[in-house]
């Protein structure tokens, strides 16, 4: 590759002059709506049986003093933060910036929440931290473009390794050039591959809070002075040419420091309005706005035809079998058949809905969704259309071209308020859930983040 500056500099050194008052006001408030979509996720991912299994799994290895949202356990700092990012990304409605096709928060809040309570520091720092996740993780996201995924890496828990180095590395007071190199160390701990799609394994869950710990566990070793390569991105061997391979020259790695301080990536992450993969959100939408149609009847379909990206086939469409009949709750957010059928059956799509995939009736209608390629120019997309055919030859379209939620078609707070309350109404009373949202929504006055990262354990 070129002599230019290495991409893990110049990422470092935005890290390490970047203060809570250089942030503009409008991105504090859409970080602080973010982190607390976040939070109540976790809080409803907390009763699923993966969260005790990882719960009870990591304090095999001990107790510790940093806490686990919606448990009573307290954990070492690194395995706390493993099961946090767990928890918001478990049931999968957590935010995703589109373009990288990354679930930025799942990795940034434990990072910026649990390292800095573990070293006493306020709401600020925590916020400055968990935007600077947020920055990095979709930039270098937005490089691959999407293509990760269909290489069969999981782009989240790549990414997280090393926008969480560098977040923690902000939080250490590390140097720039120690920032640098907790890229470079990062680079031989990012990991996570796709292989769970094709058996609905639990292992994307762990994703984000694994590339957390590994990214603290490199700003830390960097701390001390231990040496990492510098071309992390993109060396014959970085992160690029590794993940990538011959696709690389196809991209721009620009797009991993463009406009660093100047455009905000963290006002592009899409809040999840439905619990689905965000390459469902818009065709769900589209379902649910047909079955709402005066007259409708499902029981008189004869086929649905749901155009999609290219991008989603490999991640909501295929192998069509299994996707077909989903075994899960889970394997019901990642299938196009399934979640379509569903907003047409049951004309809405919540996490109830995703524990009737043995629902005969949505069953049956899954054998007459199809899905064909809607291009879009050739560039990745969100957008959703469905079109309904009736035995009588009736036809009913809809197209969401930008999925609700997405930085072209924002919820409002009132919205993301009402996700916040209803995820948490399923593990504590109506009182607690409002007072917590009040601390979150005013963590740039906290003075402390441990009062609010023990406020978030389990409720008595």
């Amino acid at each position: 590759m070129s002599d230019a500056r290495p991409i893990s500099d110049t990422l470092a050194d935005f890290a390490f002059n970047l203060t809570f008052e250089k942030i503009p006001a409008p991105v504090i408030r859409d970080a602080k709506h973010l982190f607390l979509d976040a939070i109540g996720v976790a809080f409803a991912s907390s009763r699923e049986p993966f969260a005790r299994t990882i719960v009870d799994s990591l304090s095999d290895f001990g107790d510790g003093d940093s806490a686990v949202i919606g448990f009573d356990e307290r954990l070492p700092l690194r395995d706390a933060v493993i099961a946090n990012g767990a928890l918001i990304h478990g049931i999968d409605f957590d935010d995703t910036h589109l373009a990288a096709v990354v679930h930025p928060s799942a990795s940034a809040v434990p990072t910026a929440l649990n390292v800095a309570a573990s070293l006493g520091l306020n709401g600020r720092e925590v916020l400055t931290a968990y935007i600077l996740a947020i920055e990095c993780s979709a930039r270098l996201g937005a490089v691959a473009q999407g293509e990760m995924n269909q290489l069969g890496f999981h782009p989240t828990g790549v990414i997280a390794a090393f926008s969480c180095a560098i977040a923690a590395g902000r939080l250490y007071r590390l140097t720039s050039q120690q920032i640098a190199m907790a890229q470079g160390i990062a680079l031989s701990m990012a990991a996570g591959t796709r292989e769970y799609s094709e058996e609905g394994a639990w292992t994307k869950r762990l994703h984000p809070g694994w590339g957390a710990a590994a990214g603290i566990t490199a700003a830390v070793l960097a701390r001390r002075g231990f040496v990492g390569p510098r071309k992390t991105y993109e060396g014959r061997f970085g992160l690029f040419e590794t993940h990538l391979g011959s696709q690389t020259r196809r991209y721009d790695l620009a797009h991993a420091t463009h406009a660093l301080g100047e455009r905000w990536a963290i006002q592009e992450v899409a809040v999840k309005p439905l619990p689905a993969c965000h390459q469902l959100i818009a065709a769900i939408d589209a379902a649910v706005s047909i079955a709402q149609s005066e007259g409708f009847d499902w029981r008189t379909i004869e086929r649905v035809e749901v155009c999609v990206s290219p991008h989603a086939v490999a991640i909501v469409c295929e192998p069509e079998a299994a996707k077909r009949a989903p075994q899960s709750g889970y394997a019901t957010q990642f299938s196009l058949y399934f979640a379509v059928a569903c907003g047409l059956v049951r004309g809405r799509f919540g996490l109830p809905e995703t524990e009737q995939f043995h629902d005969a009736d949505i069953l049956s209608l899954t054998q007459r969704v199809t899905y064909t390629i809607d291009a879009r120019d050739g560039t990745p997309h969100f957008g959703g259309r469905v079109i309904v055919t009736h035995s009588d030859g009736r036809s009913m379209t809809r197209d969401e071209p930008v999925p609700r939620g997405s930085s072209g078609n924002k919820i409002s707070l009132e919205s993301i308020a009402e996700k916040f309350m209803a995820n948490t109404s399923l593990v504590m009373s109506y009182e607690d859930s409002e007072r917590t949202m009040h601390e979150i929504l005013e963590l740039d006055h906290a003075p402390d983040a441990a009062r609010l990262l023990n406020h978030l354990q389990k409720k008595a």
